[in-house]
């Protein structure tokens, strides 16, 4: 499975005799390292000497060290320098501030700050809800971590999550305007990270939380639910669970099953696995199963993981007690967010005509997509070289797009429910196959859709709880100093 990606990008400076045959033989070598070339520039020539740049793709950054060796071994030919792109773009970080207004003379500067800026605050400090509106809360969302479980990367800490912190909140920006910034916490205590959400949350209009370890990012998201007034999303769960149902969705159309009937195998039982199965069975699924490392949940089973003993009790009503290659004989549809490499396509091939298989673990899926692909009528992975990528940047930044829109002040299950069903519905009957299930990622139509659905629940939930937005809505009706 192993390919050349543009996640191991780098960058040659190349000293070659002066030839015509110079580049040629530049190519041919990486490509015979296994190496695929992007790019090849002419740096600097002289009557004798060419410095060439030559980019290309790789495997990993062992395997660039070794195209690097392969060049040098070339007669006449001296490796000057080797640059990682991806090092490269992440030089300074990856998001800045900028001011949105001007402030170039002392008439910008007596508005925007002293003295005109106290005016501002002391209406904000008589009517608070005002906030939403005269500050950038309206628009900010906290991307929190305490980097304990990065995908693919497991415990690092904090600063070590920071560059997936920057890229979350340079997708907000990029997919939906939406203005998020990283806060990454030195403390594994959940008590702590609960008491430092809460203290910052006067700046912020919603609260993302990421890469945080189970059990207790369930313990972290419910807490700041309850306890603050504007929408608590823990994307690991509940970003996953709408892609995941979402692309559902539209393969069981190409199959021709429906949700209530199929039977359903979710391999990881963590935070993706409980909030995937969650959804599924408010969009009608009834015959689910999830296996932890150990087997099958089932009611029979106890142990001190409320969550896992939710699963054990709300789904796998005939019981079945044995192993996940034993669950998926039959099955119609297989959901993994769990480990690389622990099905095969045997495996596979014993599930129902029709299979829908969605091996989600990254970077390694749990089984190869090719070979599921034999037997599979759908295969979804969480990877962008193969079809059918299931992506949460599908799903966060429209849906906080329509929460910071709506004013809202918590997250309903139904907005999760219509966000997945908003993404679906991107794609169009004739655009739909098997190969196509789920839009891609640079769809703008993705994140529109998602926050109209979304701002449309939203007005729905204030109807029925008028305290499920905020006082004022996230327009500017009612100019500061008007009405006041």
């Amino acid at each position: 499975m192993a390919m050349p990606s543009p996640s191991y990008t780098i960058t040659m400076r190349v000293e070659v005799p002066a030839s015509q045959r110079a580049t040629s033989m530049l190519v041919a070598a990486v490509a015979e390292a296994g190496g695929a070339v992007m790019g090849v520039d002419i740096a600097h020539s002289t009557t004798t000497k060419l410095v060439v740049d030559v980019t290309c793709d790789t495997v990993d950054a062992e395997h660039g060290d070794r195209i690097v060796e392969a060049l040098n071994a070339l007669e006449g030919v001296r490796v000057l320098k080797m640059s990682d792109s991806t090092f490269l773009l992440h030089l300074g970080g990856k998001i800045e501030v900028n001011a949105k207004v001007p402030l170039k003379t002392r008439r910008d500067l007596s508005r925007a700050y002293t003295p005109g800026v106290a005016r501002v605050c002391l209406a904000i400090a008589e009517k608070p809800e005002d906030a939403r509106r005269l500050t950038i809360k309206r628009n900010t969302v906290a991307v929190v971590t305490d980097g304990t479980a990065v995908l693919g990367l497991g415990d690092i800490g904090p600063a070590a999550a920071l560059p997936v912190m920057e890229g979350k909140a340079a997708l907000f920006k990029q997919f939906a305007n939406v203005d998020a910034w990283p806060v990454c916490l030195d403390t594994k205590d959940t008590e702590e990270i609960i008491g430092i959400v809460k203290a910052l949350a006067p700046v912020y209009g919603g609260v993302n939380l990421e890469d945080i370890s189970a059990p207790r990012c369930f313990e972290i998201e419910a807490r700041l639910r309850e306890e603050l007034d504007i929408p608590v999303f823990h994307d690991d769960q509940h970003g996953t669970a709408i892609v995941v149902l979402a692309a559902l969705l539209n393969a069981l159309r190409v199959v021709d099953k429906k949700m209530e009937d199929v039977r359903i195998v979710v391999s990881g039982v963590g935070a993706a696995g409980s909030a995937i199965i969650k959804l599924l069975k408010a969009q009608g699924a009834r015959h689910i199963v999830g296996f932890g490392r150990q087997g099958a949940l089932h009611r029979g089973e106890v142990n001190g993981d409320e969550y896992r003993n939710w699963i054990a009790q709300h789904t796998n009503e005939e019981g079945f007690t044995g192993s996940l290659q034993e669950g998926l004989v039959g099955a119609d549809v297989f959901i993994g967010v769990s480990a690389g490499n622990i099905l095969t396509g045997a495996d596979v091939a014993r599930m129902a005509e029709g299979a829908i298989v969605f091996a989600l673990a990254n970077p390694t899926p749990e089984v190869d997509p090719i070979e599921a692909g034999e037997t599979a009528a759908v295969v979804a992975t969480g990877r962008s070289d193969y079809p059918n990528q299931i992506n949460n940047v599908l799903a966060f930044p429209g849906l906080f797009r329509g929460l910071l829109d709506a004013g809202a002040s918590y997250i309903s299950d139904e907005m999760l429910r219509v966000a997945a069903v908003a993404i679906a519905e991107v794609v169009s009957a004739e655009e739909l196959n098997s190969a196509f299930v789920i839009p891609g990622v640079f769809d703008h139509r993705v994140a529109e859709a998602v926050a109209e659905a979304v701002r449309q629940q939203a007005q729905r939930d204030a109807e029925d709880d008028p305290s499920s937005v905020a006082p004022v809505a996230a327009d500017d009706a009612g100019v500061a100093g008007a009405g006041r």
